[in-house]
């Protein structure tokens, strides 16, 4: 003990400044404390955001292929689907649980409201004993406390087609690589890249309506965000970093990768644009709170950011 002393304190050491080493461990063992259980507690409400039972899911959306047997040639189903908050319409490609492409060729000659309005009638025919109803893009079949929402697509050429963000033009469409992308980065970040898209999804739908992002400018993003990401894989982490960087990303565009226009996010407008600007803003106002939340080490203000008041 009493050697051991003498090192603690030789002559190159102060006592102040062990003193200090000392604290400094205690305040990195609590923020390391503080980290686990913010990260425990956003695990716990996207398990309740997203309570959802997918073989329920998988068993529902079978029912409904084998109820279009004869209208459709197949589905493609995204890597997850479904509003975070369980809402009725669709805010971006990967918000849905199923791309229903339909089989008739006649189709292709209707407008986007047309094929949804042939969609919607086959579902209430098809579906009777379900609620069905329809939003701008796509239509939403419910039975007691499971809810699909399925986006009809028709096929031409070797492409496919599905209505624009408004509803009221058709756009070309290749999901599958965007899937498969998504999918490759979300492998690459321990399989906790989606559960923070879905956290984000959340935080965006506090911001203002003029400030909000697409759900598919959000995966954009994540992707961008996470591509080559080396941090701790946690919620709490994977929050900051994402608004970390989309704050600067966000002021310029993206490449669509569906094909279903030049950019993700031509709905902000060019590079640095006022509208981009705002949601650089709004994203950087995010972050800033999480860091306020992070240095008085508040849970409370961690969950206000979510909503959770």
């Amino acid at each position: 003990m009493g050697g051991s002393r003498r090192r603690f304190f030789d002559r190159e050491t102060k006592p102040e400044d062990v003193l200090k080493a000392i604290r400094a461990e205690e305040e990195k063992a609590k923020d390391q404390a503080f980290d686990t259980e913010v990260s425990e507690t956003l695990g716990d409400l996207l398990a309740d955001y997203n309570a959802r039972d997918t073989e329920a899911v998988s068993a529902a959306l079978q029912r409904v292929k084998s109820a279009l047997e004869s209208e459709i040639e197949g589905t493609v189903a995204p890597i997850f689907g479904g509003s975070v908050r369980k809402h009725t319409y669709v805010d971006g490609l990967s918000d849905v649980d199923a791309l229903v492409i339909l089989k008739d060729a006649e189709l292709s000659r209707l407008t986007p409201q047309q094929v949804l309005d042939y969609f919607e009638q086959k579902l209430r025919t098809a579906l009777s004993n379900w609620k069905v109803s329809r939003g701008q893009l796509a239509v939403t079949v419910a039975q007691e406390d499971l809810q699909l929402q399925l986006l009809p697509a028709v096929r031409e050429d070797q492409g496919l087609r599905i209505a624009s963000a408004k509803g009221d033009s058709w756009s070309k469409i290749n999901p599958q690589p965007f899937f498969d992308h998504l999918t490759r980065v979300n492998d690459r970040g321990g399989g906790k890249v989606i559960p923070t898209i879905k956290l984000v999804k959340v935080i965006n739908e506090t911001l203002s309506e003029a400030t909000r992002l697409t759900g598919y400018h959000i995966e954009s993003l994540a992707i961008e965000a996470f591509r080559d990401y080396g941090g701790p894989k946690n919620s709490k982490a994977m929050l900051v970093h994402f608004f970390d960087t989309s704050r600067t990303r966000v002021l310029n565009p993206i490449k669509d990768k569906t094909g279903q226009s030049v950019y993700v996010d031509e709905y902000l407008g060019p590079a640095n644009s006022q509208a981009r600007k705002m949601a650089a803003e709004a994203l950087d106002r995010v972050l800033r709170r999480m860091k306020n939340a992070d240095a008085s080490r508040s849970k409370p203000q961690w969950l206000q950011i979510l909503g959770e008041e």
